[in-house]
């Protein structure tokens, strides 16, 4: 199995915890097909379960993160930055309904409350503040790309 770097691995962390709506660490294998969807890959439901019956060992119909993780790396090993732009477009997309090429700081901020169930109002507020920082309400996409690859950070 390849290893993946740790950018994949937060990007994958961020996918499962988005669809780990009871936060019991793992997801029903059904969620697979989508979020491997999300990730940009389409594959057929017989190739999604003989992947599936691979790597859920012990046939729970669940799939911890780490049998996640092995599932999606077969995916994402050839992946590269442009691919993962891609991904993201492709999410950005889902949440600007209207086409308008930028969301507001509300969706964002569910959107980031989603992937991080703990973030308190004040970590939310004062990362919106950082991303929107003319204050415009809205966050097009290469502020998203930034926040989701947590690009420019300085530190």
């Amino acid at each position: 199995m390849e290893e993946l770097n740790k950018d994949q691995l937060t990007i994958l962390k961020k996918a499962f915890e988005a669809f780990d709506h009871e936060k019991k660490g793992c997801i029903g294998t059904v969620m697979v097909g989508t979020i491997l969807g999300m990730l940009g890959h389409s594959i057929t439901d017989d190739m999604l379960k003989e992947i599936i019956d691979e790597v859920d060992v012990d046939g729970s119909g669940e799939l911890e993160f780490e049998e996640f993780v092995t599932l999606a790396s077969r995916f994402m090993v050839e992946e590269d930055a442009e691919a993962m732009q891609q991904e993201l477009k492709e999410a950005f997309r889902l949440y600007d309904k209207e086409g308008n090429g930028y969301i507001t700081t509300a969706v964002l901020r569910e959107i980031l409350r989603e992937l991080d169930d703990k973030i308190s109002a004040e970590e939310l507020d004062m990362m919106i503040e950082e991303i929107d920082s003319d204050g415009s309400g809205t966050v097009d996409f290469d502020e998203f790309m930034e926040v989701m690859t947590g690009g420019d950070d300085e530190r």
